[in-house]
């Protein structure tokens, strides 16, 4: 196989796995976006493996400007076309995640304060007794 033979398939490659790993991460942003994260952890062992491949594709195609510039215009028009639909799915997967995280944020905290406050609203029993200060078992962490 010659070098532009080599350089044509390997876009068509890179094409091809941007398409697929566009389509997971639009189905990984709906799954967050319908509350429903065990379906967007199903298909991230594949994601990860498509990154990894599309990380190696891309620093191959940085590495030799040439390819691309070599390649023809409706395959190129095709790459442009497809990078942009993958940015935008990235977009749309990070705010997914973003108001994923803040859901839970809040749902974590609002369960913490109402164990706090039930804990806090016991009576001591006997005469003289006092009331001790109830151990919270939930520990929030504002850096997650």
């Amino acid at each position: 196989m010659s070098a532009p033979q080599t350089d044509l398939k390997a876009l068509e490659t890179m094409l091809e796995l941007t398409k697929r790993l566009t389509e997971l991460l639009a189905r990984q942003a709906q799954a967050f976006e319908q509350h429903r994260p065990q379906d967007a952890a199903a298909g991230l062992p594949e994601i990860i493996r498509l990154t990894n491949l599309y990380r190696a594709g891309s620093a191959g195609v940085r590495a030799a400007p040439a390819m691309l510039k070599n390649a023809p215009s409706d395959l190129r028009a095709k790459l442009l076309q497809t990078t942009e639909a993958f940015e935008a799915a990235l977009d749309r997967q990070g705010r997914a995640l973003a108001a994923s995280k803040t859901i839970t944020e809040g749902v974590v905290r609002a369960v913490a304060d109402e164990i706090a406050a039930r804990r806090g609203v016991g009576q001591a029993y006997g005469p003289g007794a006092r009331r001790r200060a109830a151990a919270t078992a939930i520990t929030l962490n504002q850096q997650a």
